[in-house]
């Protein structure tokens, strides 16, 4: 598995090997001894699997809170999506920035979007499936979302605003500057 550091300390873009042949291929998406050996020690208690049907489709930017925050590796089953991470520990060198990258069927990528993180993504080929494993379950008394279209942010999710589709939720997501801070950067300087 290739792993690949971003610019944001800890997001992760791990690519993982393909064997093909006639019939298609065969790849090994998670391997916890083998991530252990890359330094990724993490305990995965929940896989969730989403479709979206339309083009411009937006999930995000999704995180929970304490107790229960997770951290998320993020792939596609089908199709295509772009995938962001924005670092929202207070105090860190790189709060409100983000990284994104095209994950989709045929190029196997992941993106590993750990604990500190708001994560979403948006859909770029029609019926686009997304799988991703979290370190925590679902709670929703911890669920928390950032606007999409934070102009502080300022994510260039590739599509036209007139195409997007989101929730009612996540169209009613406050900026990152109205939020609690609930995570602390704890790296070195």
């Amino acid at each position: 598995m290739k792993v690949e550091t971003t610019k944001l300390d800890g997001v992760l873009l791990l690519t993982p090997d393909r064997f093909g042949d006639s019939r298609g291929f065969f790849s090994e998406s998670w391997n916890k001894r083998r991530m252990v050996d890359a330094g990724i020690d993490l305990d995965f208690v929940q896989d969730n699997h989403s479709l979206s049907s339309k083009v411009g489709t937006v999930r995000g930017l999704h995180y929970q809170t304490p107790p229960h925050a997770q951290a998320k590796l993020v792939r596609c089953g089908r199709g295509a999506l772009l995938d962001v991470a924005v670092d929202i520990r207070g105090g860190s060198p790189t709060f409100g920035q983000w990284v994104s990258a095209e994950l989709t069927d045929e190029n196997g990528c992941q993106l590993l979007v750990p604990v500190g993180f708001a994560h979403g993504f948006v859909t770029l080929q029609p019926d686009t499936e997304i799988i991703y494993k979290c370190t925590d379950y679902y709670a929703p008394d911890c669920d928390r979302a950032i606007a999409h279209d934070d102009p502080a942010l300022g994510i260039d999710w590739g599509v036209d605003p007139a195409q997007r589709t989101l929730s009612d939720k996540d169209a009613a997501a406050p900026y990152l500057a109205d939020l609690e801070t609930v995570f602390t950067w704890e790296g070195v300087a």
